[in-house]
């Protein structure tokens, strides 16, 4: 009889990140700045660069973190959220940190985090993405980072990302999302993301509609910051777009030419020395890895597509993409958050679907799959409901079709495992 396996290790501080899940969101800086303040400030110890926007802004913030460590530099990256594990948020010198390294840091944070709450300073707690992403800045200080490419969580404006004072942001692309935080018109949207506009830096836009455009230009004027497009660089985008990236689908060329312009931009700031040989930039753009975006497994005789289009914006990006790739149609296997614009979604992949299979992501959050289906039966779709989200992959996989797993981030974590467990890709 083979022993059993060791329990695993005791991890008290990531367990208290996780017990903060409870308290949902919470916009506001008041919190994280309390926060950093009686950690010493880790946020200001390195040199950042901050990356919003709705779609894109994960696929930009690996392509520059990549592009960086190519160049030589000791560079840090947060992201959120997780498919899997916590870690893959904090990436150092490329590599997630170990959980050892996160536990330490998530046990300093909840040591003044408690402090704040029993000193009266913090009414009660602050929330999970507060106290992760200051669990990123202690991490980035310990490791004595030369500089953070930081994703924002949700807008900008009021993301506890924001608290840094950056060397540079990024607007990679503005489209309705979040609507109960971020406002219901594509201004609205934009004056959110601006948030992260700060006195004097730089700022690079991909392709934003003309009412967010409007939106940033005016902010970036009041801040006297560099509002740089993208969009109208013929040369940028001729340069981004000849270049074999490693992020598949037509939407990742203009989140090169962000990611491009935003490392000429880094690479030009003498003040911290951060240069960036056009070879580390083209590393950057051809090698970055993004799990779960138009990420293919092989499942026996099934080919498996994985993407988060977790937005109307991401699900036409995905649409475009299957069209192309797939003229057939493909059985997707779909959830979804019930605050998400759904049927605008399904909408847009219709025209790429020949069946769907609905299931319940693993949140509270998820809107139940037989939900899902009533609103897809609605859009014209044949339609299958399995709630289980394994069971509904091995389910599509009778079909014959290319499946495709998408329509939130959630659905794809536990289905990435499975899949990666016994599968070669």
């Amino acid at each position: 009889m083979s022993p059993s396996p060791p329990d695993p290790p005791p991890r008290p501080g990531i367990d208290f990140l996780f017990s903060l899940e409870r308290f949902g969101m919470k916009f506001g800086l008041a919190n994280i700045a309390a926060l950093c303040a009686a950690l010493g400030h880790p946020e200001a110890a390195f040199p950042s660069v901050i990356v919003a926007g709705t779609n894109g802004k994960g696929s930009v913030t690996a392509m520059v973190d990549t592009a960086l460590v190519a160049a030589g530099h000791r560079s840090a990256r947060y992201t959120s959220p997780h498919l899997i594990r916590i870690e893959e948020r904090f990436v150092i010198g490329g590599r997630e940190v170990s959980a050892g390294a996160l536990e330490a840091a998530a046990r300093e944070v909840q040591a003044a985090a408690e402090a704040l709450v029993a000193s009266g300073a913090l009414p009660s707690l602050p929330t999970f993405f507060e106290c992760t992403t200051a669990a990123a800045f202690v991490l980035f200080r310990a490791a004595r980072v030369d500089v953070a490419v930081l994703e924002v969580g949700l807008g900008g404006r009021l993301d506890a990302t924001n608290i840094v004072s950056p060397i540079a942001a990024a607007i990679v692309s503005i489209d309705i999302d979040h609507e109960a935080q971020l406002g219901t018109t594509i201004a609205s949207v934009a004056a959110e993301k601006a948030g992260v506009i700060k006195a004097g830096i730089p700022v690079v836009c991909g392709p934003l509609p003309e009412a967010a455009l409007d939106v940033v230009a005016r902010v970036c004027e009041a801040q006297q910051a560099h509002l740089i497009r993208t969009d109208t660089d013929a040369e940028l985008t001729s340069r981004a777009g000849a270049l074999p990236l490693s992020l598949p689908g037509e939407h990742q060329r203009a989140n090169a030419a962000v990611a491009l312009r935003l490392l000429e931009i880094i690479d030009q700031d003498t003040a911290h020395g951060l240069r960036v040989s056009a070879g580390a930039m083209r590393t950057g753009l051809t090698t970055a890895s993004w799990p779960g975006r138009l990420e293919r497994f092989q499942r026996g005789s099934c080919r498996v597509l994985l993407d988060a289009a977790h937005n109307p914006a991401g699900a036409r990006a995905l649409a475009r993409y299957l069209r192309e790739t797939e003229p057939d149609g493909v059985t997707l296997v779909f959830a979804a958050m019930q605050d998400k614009a759904i049927a605008s979604m399904l909408e847009a992949l219709a025209p790429a679907v020949a069946s769907i299979v609905c299931t319940t992501a693993p949140t509270p959050r998820a809107a139940p799959a037989a939900d899902l289906a009533r609103i897809a039966a609605a859009c014209g779709l044949r339609t299958e409901v399995v709630a289980d989200p394994i069971a509904a992959v091995e389910h599509a996989c009778t079909s014959g079709q290319t499946v495709v797993a998408a329509g939130s981030i959630f659905l794809l974590g536990p289905v990435r495992a499975w899949l990666a467990r016994d599968i070669l890709r």
